[in-house]
């Protein structure tokens, strides 16, 4: 035996990721200008969550490139197509599938429970960025595992009018930003439905004040457009 972690059946390794970092590195520092901040509230060793806002199509390949750990990313089963599909599956990325994300939210689950870092990104669609509005998975991932939950801003990777299918120019100015851990808990006698539903608050909120905050400080706009706002379906509880 040499030690190494074998991952489950369906469930990503954590060799992807690894290698993954430095073609996320080249994009965010070569390719774009990116100023990464807060790296240190990511936790060295253990299970962690990173919940960012989504303005931009390259948003999950900055966050690989800023994160100090590899990372596995929640990304829409429809991107795992052709030879992007196989770089996506090479580097550990996790695909949401089309049955609301179950399968997917096990996979991440089951990453965060052998210690490794999964991130999510809880508006679910490219838009404003503001996380004015969220899904629940990411709650309750943090309230099953309890891994620490560490809110991330990326600001710049598309500006109004520009598709969310577009890449930012060359050298564009990026931030990356991560804000301080949370941990969502279950209180004693609160079930696991309200938990989670209390936590997918408490998360949107810090996210959406982490976002602003950064916003502010770097003057760095998000877009004032949301090209997806018609398509957008119900949020999940």
């Amino acid at each position: 035996m040499t030690g190494a972690t074998v991952a489950a059946p369906g469930v990503p390794g954590e060799v992807g990721p690894r290698w993954a970092r430095w073609v996320g590195r080249f994009f965010a520092r070569v390719v774009w200008s990116t100023e990464i901040v807060g790296a240190h509230h990511v936790p060295k060793h253990g299970p962690v969550l990173l919940a960012a806002n989504h303005t931009g199509f390259v948003d999950g390949h900055v966050l690989i490139g800023a994160a100090p750990r590899g990372i596995h990313v929640l990304v829409k089963q429809e991107a795992f197509t052709g030879a992007i599909g196989a770089v996506l599956r090479a580097s550990g990325q996790i695909p949401v599938d089309p049955d609301g994300g179950r399968t997917a939210l096990v996979a991440g689950l089951a990453v965060l429970r052998r210690g490794g870092v999964v991130a999510v990104f809880p508006e679910g669609n490219r838009g404003r960025g503001d996380a004015a509005s969220s899904r629940g998975g990411v709650a309750w991932l943090a309230v099953t595992s309890g891994a620490p939950v560490v809110p991330v801003a990326i600001l710049g990777t598309r500006r109004t009018g520009e598709s969310v299918d577009s890449s930012p120019g060359l050298r564009r100015r990026l931030v990356v930003e991560f804000g301080e851990p949370l941990t969502l808990t279950r209180p004693a006698g609160v079930s696991g439905r309200d938990a989670v539903a209390q936590g997918h608050e408490t998360l949107r909120t810090t996210l959406a004040e982490h976002v602003d905050t950064v916003v502010r400080r770097t003057g760095v706009a998000l877009p004032t457009d949301d090209p997806n706002a018609e398509q957008r379906g119900p949020v999940r509880p």
